[in-house]
């Protein structure tokens, strides 16, 4: 069993604002979020915009509310590292004083130049070491060019860096293949190695819950940590996503941004559910879990070591699950802003709010997403479109077919009580009387007053319609019909 931790739990989410949270992402922030509230420790939010040449525009508004739609609260922050230049700067030069670190002037060019050199060598691109020991005469010549230098750790050339991480167990590193990477940019800013041990370390940053991806990286943090004299925190990398053909996940597999999900249609809960299963599990057959549950059962022991595949039609079929369980207030809560974005300007706004209770509730039990409900119940709302050859699929021709529809109409006609089970009274006898099979009537009808020929109870929706607008479409039907024969 995983040991309860002994010291004050504190993890962070520190998105790059350099494009739109995805999956990806979004799957790190809940995994912190969960071990956080599993051990009632803090959940700090981070925001790492040091990339400002990457940076995109609307990025971190949108990472906040993504987070706030999923019900991500955070205890601290937003911290912004772009507000905290100062601090690195004044560790660089800390580390350059202690001789762990040194000013490089080397140009752009020349560097490139010297990959491109390493590549034809067929030897890994990394920096030749060139600036590392440097006179101070050197040093003075160089500066007095105008140049402004970037500053280097200097990693070990020699022996190994170990550490513990919490999925994969003891990581090794050969020092040889590291590089002196680069802390501080020449135009201040730092690179996300030096700002990411800072702030953990000022942060009090207990676990550190990434991607695989950051698994290489780790060897310098860990080097930096030593070099400064910290402690390190506990490490631990999760499972990439990978699409079902086991490529990157990307947009050929389906959206990708957790927006996209937002927009079409996909509550918080499910998809809370479906990302948690992303690479952890309670068990080997549990799929529904509430979020109350995954606080309470939430541990490293049970994350995978390999890559989680995402399945989208698992993903739909859950999320289907979870609107089928809300209360139909709930559901008209979460399906209204649907509707109210994309029905058809056509249909009058503000939308009566009992009649769209009485059509949500024929349809809950249909509807996979929200972004569904506006097609489900387009015909309640908007005219209907028929295709007439429909109803020659039967076995009556287009008069007889028009024989049957009159008679309906008439009787319907004279119903006072609109209701199903009166109208069932009425429509099922017919059947008989017109030596029609009752699924034959009952198309037909559900055909001339939704326009479709699938779609939710017929008695039931006749009743949500109405009489006037049930009999308008018959007779709509009906003048179509004419002109057939």
């Amino acid at each position: 069993m995983q040991s309860e931790p002994e010291i004050e739990v504190r993890l962070r989410f520190a998105p790059s604002p350099t494009g739109y949270p995805h999956l990806g992402n979004i799957r790190t922030a809940l995994f912190n979020w969960l071990f956080a509230r599993h051990h009632d420790g803090k959940f700090i939010l981070r925001i790492e915009d040091t990339d400002v040449t990457r940076k995109v525009e609307g990025a971190v508004e949108i990472i906040l509310d993504s987070l706030r739609w999923l019900g991500l609260d955070w205890d601290e922050g937003p911290y912004f590292q772009s507000q905290r230049l100062s601090i690195y700067r004044e560790i660089a030069y800390k580390l350059i004083e202690e001789r762990h670190a040194y000013l490089c002037y080397c140009s752009p060019q020349r560097l490139e130049k010297m990959r491109q050199e390493q590549v034809k060598r067929k030897l890994p691109p990394r920096y030749d070491r060139r600036c590392r020991d440097l006179t101070q005469h050197e040093r003075t010549q160089l500066e007095a060019t105008g140049v402004n230098p970037v500053i280097r750790f200097k990693a070990p050339d020699a022996g190994e860096t170990t550490f513990f991480d919490l999925i994969h167990g003891p990581v090794t590193f050969k020092n040889a293949a590291l590089d002196d990477f680069v802390l501080l940019k020449s135009d201040g800013y730092p690179t996300y190695h030096l700002a990411n041990v800072v702030d953990d370390r000022l942060m009090t940053i207990s676990h550190v819950l990434r991607a695989d991806e950051w698994l290489s990286s780790t060897p310098r943090h860990v080097l930096l940590y030593q070099a400064l004299n910290w402690q390190t925190p506990k490490f631990a990398h999760l499972p990439m996503i990978l699409g079902p053909d086991r490529a990157k996940l990307s947009k050929r597999h389906g959206a990708t941004t957790i927006t996209e999900y937002q927009k079409q249609g996909y509550l918080a809960d499910a998809m809370v559910n479906f990302l948690t299963l992303l690479g952890w599990s309670i068990d080997d057959h549990t799929e529904l879990l509430s979020r109350e549950d995954l606080i309470k059962h939430f541990s490293l022991e049970r994350v995978g070591k390999t890559a989680a595949i995402f399945n989208s039609d698992k993903l739909y079929w859950m999320n289907g699950v979870y609107l089928r369980a809300l209360s139909l207030d709930e559901f008209a809560q979460q399906a209204i802003p649907f509707l109210d974005r994309d029905l058809p300007e056509s249909v009058k706004r503000p939308l009566d709010n009992d009649y769209v209770r009485q059509v949500l509730s024929l349809i809950q039990d249909r509807a996979k997403t929200l972004a569904e409900v506006p097609q489900l119940a387009s015909f309640f709302f908007d005219d209907v479109q028929y295709d007439t050859g429909l109803r020659l699929k039967r076995k009556q021709d287009a008069k007889s077919t028009a024989r049957a529809m009159m008679i309906a109409s008439q009787k319907l006609e004279k119903v006072t009580t609109w209701d199903s089970a009166t109208l069932e009274g009425v429509l099922r006898p017919l059947a008989t009387e017109l030596n029609l099979g009752t699924g034959e009537l009952f198309s037909l009808l559900r055909i001339s007053v939704t326009g479709r020929t699938a779609a939710p109870p017929l008695f039931q929706t006749m009743t949500v319609l109405g009489k006037k607008k049930c009999l308008d479409r018959i007779n709509t039907v009906l003048k179509l019909l004419s002109g057939l024969y």
